[in-house]
């Protein structure tokens, strides 16, 4: 039996879909407001046991557990903080009782509150949210797309929606240094400001806005905001963009998929698992896959380091580059390309391109 071992917690996002994965005649029965209701009664629920997780590095084993807050992101965030707390904090206890010695916040439970830190003060094992790695891999997402879209990252527009965010302020941090126009996109314009300051002087010039429209112009975004619903919508976008949604709920509107064929959307963080991986539960990616924040849970338990890693919302980009060098060094690394739960293979890009380099001759700079 691995003496590493982590525990990992999610939940349900897309709200009918993903409880009908644990529990399928609930989700065909109940409305979404329905299971909005009933899930702030529900206990934490075991989903499954994690299995052939295997360092490429060291050969070492890794043991897991994912385990559901049955909150949804619109519970989470009508309920009282310390309501919320008091869940995920038992979602900890019965990952402390499995005997895991690390534990993963996903989605919506690495935001509430203080990013962590409360949940972390609360549990006798480990926590992080999963964010630096989340990080690192939506950066790299990010290059490679622009590579495979023939977009020059040093001449390219690089917009950050969710800017003033755990996650997108450090993106903008680094993506400032390789960008020529860095467009900081956030609901408060003092927060904007104060993350303008620490993105100038590198590479890029910054600008800001509150104004969703401000990445029309945009090669390349990166969005991250922790919206229940979708900011972003297909006139948001020019011919030849591309998006790298990090957020869960997704930040793009699936109409963008719908009508607009000239952009390329991908999701941020899949993770190919290092180990012949059986999650032994269906949470929607292909198999031997994972979200980035899984995976730093995974990587950190590789390397022995059972500490508190990313917690609250101040993540340094030396965080970020440490925790990818980590997971690199056991063998999880970034995996492809997925949109809207689809693999978007190397024709579909040829496509979007071509698309694109025929609209671009009627495109208007202006919204």
């Amino acid at each position: 039996m691995p003496d590493d071992t982590f525990a990992f917690i999610i939940h349900p996002i897309q709200i009918k879909k993903d409880v009908a994965r644990k529990f399928p005649l609930l989700g065909k029965i109940l409305t979404e407001r329905q299971i909005n209701f009933f899930s702030r009664f529900f206990p934490p629920v075991y989903l499954s046991e994690i299995e052939g997780i295997r360092s490429a590095a060291t050969g070492r084993e890794l043991r897991g557990w994912l385990i559901a807050c049955p909150f949804t992101p619109p519970t989470m965030l009508s309920l009282p903080v310390e309501t919320v707390y008091n869940k995920i904090v038992a979602c900890g206890h019965m990952a402390e009782e499995l005997g895991a010695r690390i534990l993963g916040l996903g989605a919506y439970t690495s935001v509430v509150g203080d990013a962590g830190k409360t949940i972390a003060d609360r549990l006798a094992i480990p926590v992080t949210t999963g964010d630096s790695y989340t990080i690192a891999m939506a950066v790299e997402a990010i290059r490679e797309a622009a590579q495979v879209m023939d977009i020059r990252m040093d001449a390219a527009t690089v917009a950050v929606v969710g800017a003033t965010g755990a996650i997108g302020k450090t993106c903008a941090e680094m993506l400032a240094g390789e960008s020529a126009q860095l467009v900081l996109v956030g609901r408060r314009q003092d927060a904007l400001d104060a993350v303008r300051a620490v993105c100038e002087g590198q590479a890029a010039q910054v600008t800001t806005s509150t104004d969703m429209s401000a990445v029309y112009g945009a090669d390349l975004i990166l969005t991250v905001t922790s919206a229940v619903h979708a900011v972003i919508e297909p006139r948001h976008l020019k011919p030849g963009a591309v998006v790298c949604d990090v957020a869960r709920p997704r930040d793009v509107s699936r109409r963008v998929a719908e009508q607009r064929d000239d952009v390329l959307v991908i999701e941020g963080g899949m993770i190919e698992v290092p180990g012949p991986v059986d999650f032994h539960f269906d949470f929607g990616f292909p198999p031997r896959m994972s979200y980035a924040c899984m995976a730093e849970t995974m990587a950190l338990a590789l390397e022995g380091r059972y500490e508190d890693y990313t917690i609250g919302k101040d993540i340094t980009v030396r965080q970020a580059l440490e925790i990818r060098d980590i997971a690199a060094r056991h063998g999880f690394r970034l995996s492809g390309f997925r949109s809207f739960e689809a693999e978007v293979s190397p024709e579909t890009i040829a496509a979007v391109r071509e698309r694109a380099a025929r609209k671009r001759k009627v495109w208007s700079p202006a919204v």
